[in-house]
């Protein structure tokens, strides 16, 4: 069996630990999805250090607002070219040891960073940096859709997803506690160790539902017959990256993170930037950077429990789905109204309003993957959805360093049009995965899962 060739597979220069069989532990898959939280809580404090240091670091080594959007772009660049390799590669090798080898990649560069001495290498350690992270999300999609029924998946996407806008709100306290008594050094440092300790408990604990020793046979039984039963085929090969392109319900996750993911990187890598040009004091305002995000936590957690409140209430899945994008699609136009005030309070109420929907609507984006496609190509069509994201961002963080930087003479005004459209772009993203995600012929070819 795959899974057991997998199992072999395992050991060599990653190693080979695991439980001992024992005591079943009850709900074994939300412990995997804690897991999952986890690794993303962490992924995001460590590349959250560089925007939060940004404005100090550009003090100190004379960047201009383009000068750092070209050191967040380098980031992107791997990211976005690493998410479709790594996810093809955690549908060859298996999550287990693709996050495996993804967590130590980015730790030991989180750890290096301090080496960097001016704009040359603190890009050449963000490159770095983002092809380590770029598997994540793929690994993370791929093990929701391992371990989790179909009614779960929205909320055990959310749990890892969420972690984003955890590790978003965590990290000014770390970073900037850091950072203030000890210098920009220890804090790149933190996150890689982390991440080294996560690496330990994962290696020991994560295994599929096949193999996991310590899973009660009534959950076992209920995953299988949920997750892997319809992934059996009676004909036709394994869908190639050419093959999942010509569908449209992989354009349509592709889009759903394309035209999503840019607006959160915005708010996540400028929101301490477009602060301080709105006239608002850093480092007076860490709990207005926190509150964003913190909503964004419950955004996901209610898209996740909505889509699945609707399943169990007897909606389709595609109508459950669909229901949060549209939410999500009219909450981000919240963003639009910050332009009008300078009050700090009305400018963080209306980034969270608009958060929360973004994070709705990530949610899904992010479990369209494990709901439409087979075992085989959800890591690959998450990783295809993470470049089109990658993309996206690298475009938007261009036009954003160009336009903040041409317009500086308008001072507090400089982001107005940057934020009016990334209010409008997650619209036009609805529209597209309304028109694409669909029942089609590749459906009743077997090639996609029935929505």
């Amino acid at each position: 069996m795959a899974w057991k060739e997998l199992q072999r597979g395992a050991h060599g220069m990653i190693g080979e630990k695991s439980l001992e069989p024992g005591r079943p532990i009850p709900h074994l898959r939300w412990w995997m999805a804690a897991l999952l939280f986890a690794s993303t809580v962490i992924n995001y404090i460590d590349r959250q250090t560089l925007s939060l240091l940004a404005p100090y670091l550009k003090q100190d080594y004379h960047w201009t607002n383009t000068d750092y959007a070209n050191l967040v772009i380098a980031f992107r660049v791997a990211y976005s070219i690493g998410q479709t390799l790594c996810g093809r590669l955690m549908d060859r090798i298996g999550t287990r040891r693709g996050l495996i080898l993804s967590v130590l990649w980015y730790s030991l560069v989180s750890i290096l960073t301090p080496l960097a001495r001016g704009f040359y290498s603190f890009a050449s350690f963000r490159f770095l940096l983002g092809a380590g992270e770029s598997a994540n999300w793929p690994g993370a999609t791929k093990a929701v859709s391992e371990w989790f029924p179909k009614r779960e998946r929205g909320l055990a996407t959310a749990v890892f997803d969420s972690g984003s806008s955890v590790g978003s709100a965590v990290a000014p306290f770390l970073v900037l506690t850091v950072y203030f008594r000890w210098g920009w050094r220890p804090a790149f440092v933190l996150p890689g160790l982390l991440g080294l300790l996560w690496l330990m408990v994962w290696r020991r604990t994560y295994h599929t539902p096949q193999q996991h020793p310590r899973i009660g046979e009534a959950e076992r039984q209920m995953i299988l017959a949920d997750v892997y039963a319809p992934d059996v085929k009676t004909s036709g090969p394994k869908p190639g990256w050419a093959e999942l392109l010509t569908l449209p319900q992989t354009w349509g996750t592709i889009v759903a993170k394309g035209l999503t993911d840019p607006v959160w990187f915005f708010v996540t890598d400028w929101f301490p930037i477009y602060l301080v040009a709105k006239g608002i004091p850093l480092k007076s305002s860490l709990l207005a950077i926190w509150v964003p995000f913190i909503a964004s936590d419950l955004g996901n957690f209610f898209g996740g429990a909505a889509s699945g409140y609707l399943i169990k209430r007897g909606w389709s899945l595609g109508a459950a789905r669909k229901a949060l994008v549209v939410f999500g699609g009219f909450g981000v136009l919240l963003l639009i109204p910050t332009v009008l005030t300078f009050n700090l309070w009305a400018i963080v109420v209306l980034f969270s309003l608009a958060t929360f929907s973004y994070a709705a609507f990530s949610t899904i984006a992010n479990v369209l993957p494990s709901d439409l496609f087979f075992s085989e190509s959800v890591a690959s069509v998450s990783g295809m959805s993470g470049t089109g994201a990658g993309i996206g961002t690298i475009i938007a963080f261009e036009l954003i360093g160009y336009f903040s930087d041409a317009r500086q003479a308008a001072a507090a005004h400089s982001f107005d049009p940057i934020v009016m459209v990334a209010g409008m772009v997650p619209f036009v993203a609805m529209i597209l995965v309304l028109v694409l995600v669909r029942n089609t012929r590749a459906t009743e070819e077997g090639l996609v899962r029935r929505i």
